[in-house]
């Protein structure tokens, strides 16, 4: 038995390394390598591996770790602002694209109760394969990233009443140990409020006393327990292992030790990701695409076509722009894993038989191959206009080490790294706009092209070895959470930020930053100054002004951190009658 555990972990390892590295150079992606990896060593062609469904069975552990992954970077308030999204958007992504596409399956010549069980399923896409994308790319924590991440989660979620749904249209006699569908929806009820309390009382405390104690292996063993506990208590229930997963993610996204968690769970994850698309590869019925093959190119085809169509329609009803709404259908087109298990559900309650249970889920595994093609045109299609990909732009794995990496080379970011070059300091440059690159470059200065809020980024630019890392990025461009990993990562270095108002200051608090500068405040006080003296006032009395006004902004942004922009409080720390110093103490100056 272990002979067997090691020849196929050898041949699956072995097979997947030469794939991935063949895609990852073509530009198709790893998951497509895995997934025709798998099927060149499963059960329908060369043979080399078995037991392909209990491997994908083990294998589902990848997706419960990435939405455990995806849960860590979501805390309850974010949830909340997405609400819409989530049980609007997706709601009714789920059930339009569900109905459009049991009406194609029915006037194939299906019965309508096997048209809703293999059409509902349909409607879902692939999380495994969607979010990783959008995690590699930077955009999981954009608007776009956001909305097509919201409408994963809702799917996840509506695992349950569709399994309900098929369930009610069963043949099959009724299993006396299955609970009933509305008892089902109290379960969810009820473990997701378990869960949130058990976050609260049970793992911040624990992670508290592990980090305490400083032992590593610990940590990942409470991380991997945290994971395999909620999941088992979903499966215990019949409900998605993945959702629980998410939870305990969600409960912990404002712990302290999130960073370790994500960094000490991610090497799991992304094996066992890897194993689960081996695995579908594994599963995919080549006979059944070898005797139908119309059928099933056709059905996945018009699977892509269906959802992308609809997902479109539905985006822009929810107020999208159009390039984005367009995008969001293309990345979203595809079937999803949890297809496989409604189609299993499906085919138990003698709605379907199991050939057709089968022939589906090759459907859906075809659907899953033209992702990595549709994700290039969707990358393409929602880039905005102007920004079209420059090819003869290098990016920053092509600089040599420096002492400072200043990301982002507009106004504030020149003066920041010319100080710092004319002080002899090694300084790599990063910019997101090619036309600014090319002004520099017109200056004989290198800026490297790269999004520089990106962690791999950073670290491709030698950030492990920098001293000193400066954002000097216009707007809001560098969020809190991005701000904290790069302090978790980057612990040698000295992160100086650029912030463009008062609310991006206030975001920033409580965080080990070496100083957050605000854009114009500096350069506005100078001018306060010297309108000041312009008007007749004394330098004495200037500096004691500008004193008394950086004390009372101080105070200002401590209250309004703690109240509100607009509390009352704020408003009457600044007002026309309060005076900066008293009028006998000017008056005083004057006749000096």
């Amino acid at each position: 038995m272990s002979e067997t555990l090691v020849t196929d972990g050898v041949i699956m390892l072995g097979v997947a390394l030469a794939f991935v590295l063949l895609f990852r150079k073509l530009g198709l992606g790893a998951t497509l390598g895995y997934i025709v990896a798998g099927a060149l060593i499963g059960p329908h062609a060369l043979r080399l591996v078995d037991g392909a469904e209990t491997k994908l069975s083990i294998a589902d552990l990848g997706i419960t770790l990435l939405l455990f992954l995806v849960g860590l970077e979501l805390n309850l308030t974010r949830l909340w602002r997405l609400r819409r999204d989530i049980f609007g958007f997706g709601l009714a992504q789920v059930a339009l694209c569900g109905a459009g596409l049991a009406v194609v399956i029915y006037f194939i010549g299906f019965t309508w109760q096997a048209a809703l069980a293999l059409g509902l399923p349909l409607a879902l896409s692939s999380t495994a394969q969607v979010l990783p994308m959008l995690r590699s790319a930077g955009r999981l924590n954009t608007s776009f990233g956001e909305r097509a991440f919201s409408v994963l989660l809702f799917q996840d979620l509506s695992i349950v009443p569709l399994i309900t749904i098929i369930a009610s249209l069963s043949r099959a006699p009724a299993d006396p140990a299955a609970p009933p569908g509305w008892l089902l929806g109290l379960y969810t009820v009820g473990a997701v409020v378990g869960l949130v309390l058990a976050g609260r009382y049970l793992l911040n405390p624990l992670f508290r006393l592990i980090g305490g104690m400083g032992e590593r292996e610990l940590f990942i063993a409470a991380g991997l327990f945290t994971v395999m506990a909620a999941s088992a208590v979903m499966e215990l229930l019949h409900i998605s292992t993945a959702l629980g997963a998410f939870i305990a993610g969600v409960m912990l996204a404002d712990s302290p030790y999130r960073h370790e968690l994500e960094a000490d769970i991610e090497p799991f994850r992304t094996v066992l990701l890897g194993l689960f698309f081996l695995a579908i590869g594994m599963n995919l019925d080549l006979h059944a695409i070898v005797a139908r093959p119309m059928f099933v190119i056709g059905m996945a085809l018009s699977v892509v076509v269906v959802k992308a169509a609809l997902i479109f329609l539905v985006a822009l009803v929810f107020g999208v722009e159009r390039r984005s709404a367009f995008a969001l259908g293309l990345l979203l087109s595809q079937g999803g894993e949890f297809g496989f298990v409604l189609f299993g559900q499906a085919a138990a309650g003698l709605l379907i038989r199991p050939d057709v249970a089968s022939l589906f889920s090759a459907i859906v595994t075809l659907s899953m191959v033209t992702t990595p093609f549709l994700m290039m045109v969707a990358t393409r299609f929602n880039r905005p206009k102007g920004a079209a990909k420059r090819d003869d732009l290098d990016g920053p794995e092509h600089a040599e080490h420096a002492a400072a990496i200043v990301v982002g080379y507009g106004r504030f970011g020149q003066t920041v790294a010319q100080m710092l070059m004319g002080a002899g300091i090694s300084v790599t440059i990063i910019d997101s706009d090619a036309e600014m690159i090319d002004i520099a470059a017109r200056f004989g200065l290198k800026v490297y092209y790269g999004d520089g809020t990106r962690l791999e980024l950073l670290q491709q630019a030698g950030a492990d070895e920098a001293r000193t890392i400066v954002f000097a990025m216009d707007k809001d461009q560098l969020d809190r959470e991005e701000l904290e990993i790069a302090l978790k990562t980057f612990r040698q270095a000295a992160i100086f930020v650029r912030a463009y108002d008062r609310r991006a200051l206030i975001s920033y608090r409580g965080l080990d930053t070496a100083a957050v500068i605000r854009e114009v405040f500096e350069s506005a006080i100078l001018m306060g100054r010297k309108t000041l003296q312009t008007l007749g006032i004394h330098d004495d009395v200037i500096v004691r002004i500008e004193q008394a006004y950086r004390a009372r902004d101080s105070e200002r942004l401590r209250v309004q951190a703690e109240s509100g922009l607009f509390s009352q409080e704020a408003r009457t720390l600044f007002s026309p009658s309060k005076l900066l110093l008293l009028e006998d103490e000017m008056l005083l100056d004057d006749k000096k």
